[in-house]
């Protein structure tokens, strides 16, 4: 086999569009978690913020055990069906299960109402897990040139944006016609949640349906057996020689970081700084709907300047904008919508990561002979779950400091601070996650190359 042929694998439109099912399913279960349990815990079951707090807190704590924990079992998963495929098929089911656990009121008090609260979101954390950890492997089994792995992440990117869109637009008329209440209620949460849960199903297995797992990498005996005999924490311990899944898991943890933090904090920065609730609705869909079209551009953008340079481009631009809001007037409305327009462009950096994790993958078996689908996802699954969880205490923390009171005019102190948390801090955090990209070197070339010499030595083996 030569360079020339390791390029000749094409991108189907119809294995694309199917895989970004899987993505459509999974921002139906996650995005009424991700927007409305907060306040769906607070205003409806009526847990105090410590107790929310202590929830989250445990959570992440098991997260560090559980999502490496299902990459590895994951990896050592074989069937009829595939490795990763079942986890689609029959872990979905229980992820729905939990999500109306999750939004249910339980007729009880104190201590018992929190731990029930815990049990609830640790399980649909669990099932999340399991299929956010393998659908993201999949991809590694449906296509072996990286380009194309891209283009399928992008199919993939495509779908969250235009389900987001949808569901940012329906989600809360849904919860209020569901409670026929001017106001949310339990049973508009749990009446969303349940119709959201019945249209993941679906998706989810079409997924599974379409995406065979098509390509094979035998590796040689020794390095089966080896890899069968291996801890967690041995595997853990490997992986950590591969710098290319370093420098993106980094990459991954700050920019999941600075998004999290300024979309958590962007109502009070239009609220409070802006000084207009009627700009919330305009500046968050414009972003959402170029971010739409940065994922529809992502494959011509990684191939064009490379996965490592397009991030950058992307970073780059996204930096400029945090800071020309932070600096410029906020009376201007056609310049807010047009920052904001750019600010979402950019803000589809994150999936050019995913893309890259891919090559990590086979960058690791090439280097080291660890070659573990699975547990790299996790990787990645735990970074996003640990990022969320520090931007949400460390921005609300910074809100209390800069002496906010709410339903009140702000201060000009208060206004700085939540311009700086909203911009500045989350310019710094892409800064901080763009540097070590400097020395991330897996370009289409050399994934050429590694896809070669793997098929070569694996052939001996």
């Amino acid at each position: 086999m030569n360079t020339q042929e390791a390029t000749t694998e094409k991108t189907s439109k119809s294995l694309g569009f199917f895989y970004s099912f899987g993505e459509v399913g999974s921002q139906l279960s996650w995005y009424m978690i991700n927007t409305y349990l907060t306040v769906f815990y607070t205003d409806i079951v009526g847990l105090t913020a410590s107790a929310i707090s202590l929830i989250m807190l445990i959570a992440r704590i098991w997260d560090a055990v559980n999502d490496p924990m299902m990459g590895i079992i994951a990896d050592r998963t074989r069937t009829r069906w595939g490795k990763f495929r079942p986890y689609l098929m029959f872990a979905s089911p229980f992820l729905a299960i939990f999500n109306l656990l999750t939004f249910t009121v339980f007729p009880v008090q104190g201590v018992a109402k929190v731990i029930i609260c815990l049990v609830c979101y640790i399980g649909a954390g669990m099932a999340y897990t399991a299929i956010c950890v393998t659908y993201g492997g999949l991809v590694n089994l449906i296509a072996r040139d990286s380009q194309v792995r891209m283009n399928y992440t992008s199919c993939r990117a495509i779908g969250a944006s235009v389900i987001k869109i949808i569901l940012s637009a329906v989600a809360m008329p849904m919860i209020l016609f569901f409670g026929n209440s001017d106001v949310a209620t339990a049973k508009g949460y749990f009446w969303t949640t349940l119709v959201c849960s019945v249209i993941m199903l679906p998706c989810f297995w079409l997924c599974a349906w379409k995406c065979k797992e098509t390509v094979v990498v035998e590796v040689p005996r020794e390095a089966a057996q080896a890899k069968a005999k291996r801890s967690v924490l041995e595997s853990l311990k490997l992986m950590t020689k591969n710098k290319m899944l370093l420098i993106t898991v980094w990459c991954v943890f700050l920019g999941a970081m600075a998004i999290t933090a300024r979309m958590s904090m962007l109502t009070y920065y239009v609220i409070y700084v802006v000084g207009s609730y009627t700009m919330i609705a305009p500046i968050f869909t414009t972003m959402t709907v170029t971010e739409l079209i940065g994922c529809t551009l992502m494959p011509w953008g990684t191939k064009t300047f490379g996965k490592r340079n397009w991030l950058l481009i992307l970073n780059i631009v996204m930096i400029i904008g945090f800071v020309v809001l932070f600096a410029a007037p906020v009376n201007n409305n056609v310049f807010l919508i047009v920052i904001s327009a750019v600010i979402g462009f950019a803000n589809s950096s994150a999936n050019v990561c995913t893309g890259m994790l891919s090559d990590c993958i086979e960058y690791g078996d090439w280097k080291y002979g660890i070659r573990e689908e699975g547990l790299t996802y996790s990787y990645m699954s735990f970074g996003v779950k640990l990022a969320t969880a520090v931007a949400g205490s460390v921005t609300v923390m910074l809100l209390a400091l800069s002496g906010y009171v709410p339903n009140q005019e702000q201060t000009e102190a208060v206004k700085m601070g939540i311009n700086a948390v909203v911009n500045l801090i989350p310019a710094a955090c892409i800064v901080a996650s763009a540097i070590p990209l400097f020395w991330y070197n897996l370009d289409k070339k050399m994934m050429d190359k590694i896809r070669v010499e793997l098929d070569a030595r694996n052939a001996k083996g």
